[in-house]
């Protein structure tokens, strides 16, 4: 399977060497991620698409001083929802029937069944549910990057109330929860490179309930 050919060329690349990604490839990736299944469809995330190396040097100290955060092509800041709110909410619905063509009650009963529970939940609470959604999205990119023989570098390690100020997030209402580097390997400074890919045996991983 061409896929999984792909998944095991690719690796957590821990040194990248500044070559451009062309664009073509970068907007397949980014379709990838708008094309992810969301919990209801909301997509409540936003993705930021940065190269410009100012803004990259800006975040690269609050990002453990990854050298793949500058020396990327492109930079994928996976930002979530920093909370469900009617306007966002109602703005999906009404999208979704402007081009289905129409309304169907199920579908605006579940609306007014989100309006009533998602609103008034705490906001941490549904940070965190808009969080994991975007966490699709981050997994369903990653794969494309590699369909596309793009490396790239899944980050947590960063401090997210910082890149937030930096991307000026919080006033978008929007947090940042993952990010996502893209580029190619440096093959002669990547000791991640030549080592062998290593998960755990499929027993271990797998329980098949029949």
């Amino acid at each position: 399977m061409e896929l999984l050919d792909k998944l095991n060329w690719r690796y957590a690349t821990k040194a990248m060497n500044g070559q451009k990604v062309p664009q073509n490839k970068i907007d397949n990736i980014l379709e990838a991620i708008s094309l992810a299944p969301t919990s209801s469809g909301l997509q409540p995330f936003e993705v930021f698409v940065i190269t410009n190396q100012e803004v990259k040097e800006k975040i690269k100290p609050i990002a453990w001083n990854q050298s793949v955060i500058t020396d990327c092509s492109h930079l994928l800041v996976f930002a979530a929802w920093d909370t469900y709110t009617a306007d966002r909410i109602n703005k999906m619905f009404d999208l979704t029937n402007s081009i289905r063509g129409f309304k169907n009650e199920g579908w605006e009963n579940y609306r007014q069944m989100l309006l009533k529970s998602y609103p008034q939940r705490n906001a941490e609470e549904n940070f965190n549910h808009a969080a994991k959604q975007a966490y699709i999205a981050f997994s369903q990119a990653i794969a494309a990057a590699a369909f596309e023989k793009v490396d790239s570098t899944p980050l947590e390690g960063f401090n997210p109330i910082e890149v937030d100020k930096v991307l000026g997030l919080s006033e978008k209402g929007l947090r940042s929860c993952v990010m996502l580097p893209l580029g190619y390997r440096d093959t002669e400074n990547d000791w991640l490179l030549n080592l062998a890919k290593v998960r755990k045996p499929k027993q271990d991983l797998i329980t098949e309930v029949n």
